[in-house]
C-alpha cells in the first residue's frame, strides 16, 4: 500500500511543482528524491508488513505479499537508474518536464497496484492507471510526426486489447462460483472447467500477451518503440513490461494453476511464435533502436517460460526476477547510451571503441548480458527460465527452439560489438550530447552490476527466498 500512495501522491505533487518551479534541473531532482523515497516505503513494508506508512483497508481487493514487494523494489530501483542516466535527456522532450515526471510516478502507481492484485476489477484498474500515462509519453514529442502516430496506435492498440481484457473478466466472473471478481475464488474447485471459463482464460492471456508485446500480438511493439522518444522508450520497455509479467504470473499461479493442463499448449505456442518472430526480424534491423524493439519481443519469449513453468512456482519466481533485473540494468544503460547518440543506425556506432572507450565497453556489457553470455547476469535469467521448463519434463521442443534463438540474438548483438570495435567511423566524429563524468560513472556502475549478478545470481536469488506466497 505504501508504493500505491506514495507515487500517487508524489505524482501529484511534481504536476503542482510545474505551476510553481520553473527550473527545470529542480524539478529533476524532486523526481530523483521521489524515486528513492518510493524505494524506501516500498522496502520498508517488505520488512515491517505489520507497520504500512499507509493503512488503509482494501476490502480484499489488494494483496500484499513478499514477492510483489519485492518486484515493486526491483522496478523503483530501475526507475531511479533511468532518472539518474536519462532525467537530463527528459528536459530536452520538451518544455513541460514536470508533467512528464508526474506521469512516471502515475505509472509507478499503476505498476504498484498490478503486483499486488487479489480482484479482476483491481487488475483492470492497475493495467489502466499503468497504460493511460504511457500513450501520452509515446506522443509527447509533438511536434514529430512518428510520435504523434506512435501515441496514436499504442491507444487504439491498447483500447482493443482492453476490451479483450474486460471480455475476459466478464467470462471468468460468469464462470467463477457464486459470481466473483477475486482470483482465489475464479479457479476454486474447477478441476474440470466449463467452456465460460475456459474461453475467459483464454481472452486473459490473449490481452496480456498484448501488454507484454508476445507475438503474435506484438505487431505495435517496433512502431512505438521507434517512434516514441528514445528517453521514454527505455522505461516503457523494462519498467511496465516487468509489471505486466507479475501480473501474467499472479493471475495464472493464483487462479489457473490447477488448470495448467488446459491452457499450457497455447502459451507455448505463442512464446515459440514469440522467440522466432522477435530473432528473426532483429536480424534484418539496420537501426538500433528498432532492432532493440524486436530484441524486446524476443526477450518476452524467454520471460514466457515463467509461465509455462508455475508448477515449480520457486524457480519460476526466482527466474523472472533475475530477468527482469538483468534485463531492465542492460536496456536502460544501452538506451541512456543511444539517447545521447545523434545517430541510430548501425553505422552510428562504426569506431565508438577508438573514440568512447569507456561508452563502447560498458555498452559491450549490456549487449553480452542481452545475449545471455556467460559471466553476465542475463546468463543467468536465462538459465533459470529455462530450468523451470525443464522440470515440468515436457516442451523439450520449446527448450531446444530457445537455444536456437539465443544463438540467433548473438548474432544481432554482436553485430553493434563489431560496429564498435573492428569497423572504422566515416570520417565524422560520433556526436554525443552532454557525456559528464557522472554518467560515465553510473554507466559503469551499471555494467558492474550486471556482472556481479551474472558471477553470483543468488544475491538476488537469496533476497527472495525470505517468503513465498
Amino acid at each position: 500500500m505504501n508504493a500505491i500512495i506514495f507515487s500517487a501522491l508524489w505524482g501529484v505533487i511534481l504536476m503542482l511543482a510545474g505551476v510553481f518551479i520553473k527550473n527545470k534541473t529542480s524539478i529533476r531532482y524532486l523526481a530523483i528524491i521521489g524515486a528513492a523515497l518510493l524505494i524506501l516505503a516500498d522496502v520498508f513494508e517488505l520488512y515491517h508488513p505489520e507497520t504500512p506508512i499507509f493503512h488503509i483497508d482494501a476490502r480484499n481487493m489488494l494483496s500484499f505479499n513478499v514477492f510483489g514487494l519485492e518486484m515493486n523494489a526491483i522496478a523503483f530501483i530501475s526507475t531511479l537508474l533511468y532518472f539518474l542516466l536519462s532525467s537530463k535527456d527528459i528536459e530536452k522532450v520538451g518544455s513541460n518536464v514536470a508533467e512528464y515526471f508526474a506521469l512516471i510516478f502515475f505509472v509507478l502507481c499503476g505498476v504498484a497496484i498490478v503486483t499486488s492484485y487479489s480482484n479482476l476489477l483491481m487488475l483492470f484498474l492497475g493495467i489502466e492507471i499503468l497504460s493511460i500515462p504511457l500513450f501520452i509519453l509515446t506522443g509527447s514529442s509533438k511536434k514529430n510526426l512518428k510520435s504523434n502516430e506512435a501515441s496514436l496506435k499504442y491507444f487504439l492498440m491498447g483500447a482493443f486489447s482492453t476490451g479483450i481484457l474486460l471480455l475476459g473478466i466478464a467470462f471468468l466472473y460468469g464462470a467463477s462460483k457464486n459470481g466473483s471478481f477475486l482470483i482465489e475464488d475464479i479457479g476454486a474447485g474447477k478441476n474440470t472447467p466449463s467452456p465460460l471459463m475456459i474461453t475467459g482464460i483464454l481472452l486473459l492471456a490473449f490481452s496480456l500477451s498484448f501488454k507484454v508485446s508476445a507475438a503474435p500480438f506484438h505487431f505495435w511493439t517496433p512502431d512505438v518503440y521507434d517512434g516514441s522518444p528514445t528517453v521514454f522508450t527505455s522505461f516503457m520497455a523494462t519498467v511496465v513490461k516487468g509489471a505486466a509479467f507479475v501480473a501474467f504470473i499472479r493471475i495464472f499461479s493464483n487462479a489457473f494453476g490447477d488448470l495448467q493442463s488446459k491452457w499450457e499448449l497455447i502459451i507455448a505456442i505463442i512464446t515459440a511464435s514469440t522467440l522466432i518472430i522477435g530473432n528473426v526480424t532483429a536480424v534484418f534491423q539496420q537501426s538500433v533502436k528498432r532492432m532493440l524493439a524486436y530484441s524486446s519481443i524476443a526477450q518476452v519469449g524467454f520471460m514466457l517460460f515463467s509461465i509455462l513453468g508455475l508448477k515449480f512456482i520457486n524457480t519460476a519466481q526466482e527466474g523472472i526476477a533475475l530477468y527482469i533485473t538483468a534485463y531492465s540494468l542492460a536496456t536502460v544503460g544501452l538506451f541512456a547510451v543511444l539517447t545521447k547518440m545523434n545517430d541510430h543506425s548501425l553505422e552510428g556506432f562504426n569506431g565508438l571503441a577508438k573514440k568512447q572507450p569507456l561508452i563502447a565497453a560498458t555498452s559491450t556489457v549490456f549487449l553480452l548480458s542481452l545475449a545471455g553470455i556467460p559471466l553476465t547476469a542475463g546468463f543467468f535469467a536465462k538459465y533459470y527460465m529455462i530450468s523451470a521448463v525443464m522440470q515440468l519434463g515436457k516442451f523439450y521442443w520449446l527448450i531446444i527452439l530457445s537455444l536456437v534463438c539465443a544463438a540467433i540474438s548473438v548474432y544481432y548483438y554482436f553485430r553493434i560489438i563489431q560496429a564498435m570495435y573492428f569497423k572504422e567511423g566515416a570520417g565524422t566524429e560520433v556526436q554525443f550530447s552532454e557525456l559528464s563524468p557522472t554518467f560515465e560513472a553510473l554507466l559503469v556502475l551499471v555494467s558492474a552490476a550486471i556482472i556481479v549478478l551474472g558471477i553470483k545470481p543468488d544475491l538476488l536469488t537469496n533476497w527472495l527466498n525470505l517468503i513465498y506466497f
